[in-house]
């Protein structure tokens, strides 16, 4: 299990603070959303007829060339009239001729030695980290070591990779060019200046800031009290995006929050609610700029909002209200509870008795309640104060409905599912994926991770793996909750010291690890069967259960996303602790990845075999300078 504290810590920070506005997206709208929104707006990537943007779908050399040129200085040089015909397979009149010619004049791309070029092939991860970093300037001179480990190499050094899904050998999906192409704009070229600049745009703490197109003459927020929506233009030529993604105003509904620009004739709605029980506002109630409901703290973004929760307004602690967010999370409007909100599922993290008071309730004279805390399946901890006959237990299924009748947190059956992930992470058991989905992994010791659906591609899910699911409208499964599939659940140290006492009356046991980087001791009266090196920490019901070991491996190469041990790979945890081994003192120090390499350092691997369909990867690396 996770720590659970610093886990809620993060989820706290990450609602309360706010990121500068650099695209219109909503509290809940992943990194992926505002990379789409980017490109989109940029004129890199482009929808269909019907605005779909078909990210599942592979891409193509002659597509990605396109993209190359529409992320270039020569974006707007390239005409819609025939170009050369360099390529067996590509005619004159060829849509991308113009486009591949541009390219490969500028010796960005090459064809093929038999004189085609074969543009309607997919795309490979390494095929387009070469062509990128030479549109960076970084040439062969400049890598080190042979096709594609050094490009793929270099590519992952100055981040064209971050939140790349492919790997090595895969071909690449529009949305994984869709983060090449972003990463693309924040890279630094070989020079050491930041490409995106060189084309007019504005790079902000390594974001593509074009909030001139985009805020200029934005107005908003707005909240539409019937459903409609009020607009300075015609609405039949009107670009809408309804949490994110391309819709239409007939799918405004009522207290829906919208923005929209006249210029760009663009329009952006959002529905993003949370109804809870409010337990304070800060800094105080006559200047309030921060609201906490159900143990979440949102930003206050309008004069409405910090009138309705200030000391004149009629929501005092212990309101159950539903607040109306705006595009980047702040709160809109504060409304007593909807009746038809508020609908969450997700797992127990603590539950306890607690006693009722104004502060914390609106429930009727009753001098004890139970505060629940629920890991939701948006990876978010809510706390639910409700009336309930015993608590529940840590890692306990519930789902937690809240609305202007009160607050009623359940226990769940288990809606079981079987099937295999594809490889593109969009589909299971029959079922294909919301593009919206909220994904939970959890444990029985109450451990939870939010995890995002390229986690488990390829995977086979067995019924067992699945505790939860739900489908919306479309027949989507739009909430997936799962049993230990992954390992990122668990809790992972190096075992380095261990002593006990094992008698016939009694039995205790101290264990040392290095975790996180830290030196700590454990007591225990359990003697658990392990040895130094790799320890997994597994719970039950919130308690300790038992010390696992891990598998250990020799590694003999390393990138930062794998590691080689001989002709087997493996996946690196993205939190893999890295851990530097001094012999002289014997002992143990937090170090960093790109701090050491397979050839001044003898490298230990230790990853978990635990039963995780996706688990096996490494989670600890230990490396020792090389006498």
């Amino acid at each position: 299990m996770k720590n659970l504290k610093q886990k809620i810590f993060s989820i706290l920070t990450a609602v309360s603070l706010c990121v500068s506005l650099t695209v219109p997206c909503t509290m809940a709208a992943t990194s992926e959303t505002t990379v789409i929104e980017t490109v989109k707006a940029l004129g890199i990537m482009v929808g269909d007829e019907n605005g779909n943007m078909n990210l599942s779908a592979l891409a193509t050399r002659a597509q990605f060339v396109k993209m190359m040129v529409a992320t270039s200085s020569y974006k707007d040089t390239v005409g819609a009239g025939y170009g050369a015909s360099l390529f067996s397979d590509v005619k004159s009149d060829h849509w991308a001729g113009e486009f591949i010619k541009l390219a490969v004049d500028q010796s960005w791309v090459t064809g093929y030695v038999d004189g085609t070029f074969r543009p309607e092939n997919n795309i490979t991860l390494e095929e387009a980290c070469s062509a990128l970093l030479k549109m960076l300037g970084y040439d062969t001179s400049s890598l080190a070591g042979s096709f594609p480990t050094a490009q793929l190499s270099k590519a992952s050094a100055i981040g064209l990779l971050d939140d790349v899904t492919a790997t090595q050998g895969q071909t690449l999906t529009r949305q994984n060019c869709a983060m090449l192409f972003y990463n693309l704009l924040t890279a630094q070229t070989k020079d050491g200046a930041v490409y995106g600049t060189s084309l007019g745009y504005t790079i902000t703490n390594g974001e593509v800031d074009y909030s001139t197109m985009v805020n200029t003459d934005m107005k908003g927020p707005y909240v539409s009290t019937d459903g409609q929506v009020s607009l300075p233009f015609s609405t039949s030529s009107a670009t809408v995006y309804r949490n994110g993604s391309l819709s239409d105003l007939s799918a405004v509904k009522q207290y829906d929050v919208y923005y929209y620009n006249a210029n760009m004739q663009t329009v952006w709605v959002y529905n993003d609610r949370v109804t809870g029980t409010l337990t304070g506002v800060s800094p105080d109630r006559s200047a309030p700029t921060a609201v906490t409901v159900s143990g979440v703290t949102y930003t206050i973004g309008t004069s409405s909002a910090t009138y309705s929760l200030s000391s004149q307004g009629n929501f005092p602690d212990g309101t159950v209200v539903t607040l109306l967010l705006g595009m980047s999370g702040e709160v809109v409007e504060v409304l007593n509870a909807l009746e038809d909100n508020g609908y969450y599922y997700g797992v127990i993290v603590s539950s306890q008795k607690v006693a009722s008071t104004s502060s914390t309730t609106t429930a009727d004279s009753t001098s004890l309640q139970i505060e629940t805390q629920v890991a939701c399946t948006s990876g978010e901890v809510r706390t639910f104060y409700h009336t309930s006959s015993s608590t529940f237990k840590v890692g306990q299924l519930v789902t937690a409905t809240v609305n202007s009748s009160g607050t009623t947190v359940k226990s769940l059956s288990t809606a079981r599912l079987s099937g295999t992930v594809d490889k593109n992470g969009t589909s299971l058991g029959g079922y294909t994926f919301a593009d919206d989905i909220e994904i939970l992994d959890t444990d029985s010791g109450g451990g939870y991770q939010k995890i995002y659906p390229a986690r488990i591609a390829s995977t086979k899910i067995t019924e067992s793996d699945v505790r939860y699911y739900t489908l919306n409208e479309k027949g989507e499964i739009d909430r997936l909750i799962l049993n230990a599939v992954t390992g990122d659940t668990y809790s992972y140290a190096l075992l380095t010291d261990s002593s006990s006492n094992d008698s016939s009356s009694s039995s205790s046991a101290s264990y040392t690890y290095m975790q996180d980087g830290s030196k700590q001791t454990m007591s225990s009266s359990n003697v658990y069967s392990i040895s130094n090196g790799g320890i997994a920490f597994i719970y039950d019901s919130g308690s300790l259960s038992r010390l696992s070991q891990l598998k250990s491996a020799t590694l003999t190469d390393l990138t930062e996303l794998y590691a080689l041990a001989g002709n087997k790979k493996y996946l690196l945890d993205e939190d893999a602790q890295v851990l530097l081994y001094d012999r002289t003192s014997a002992s143990y120090y937090g170090t960093t990845l790109s701090d050491i390499n397979a050839e001044d350092y003898t490298l230990t691997g230790w990853y978990d075999d635990l039963g995780c369909a996706a688990g096996g990867r490494i989670r600890i690396i230990v490396a020792t300078k090389t006498s």
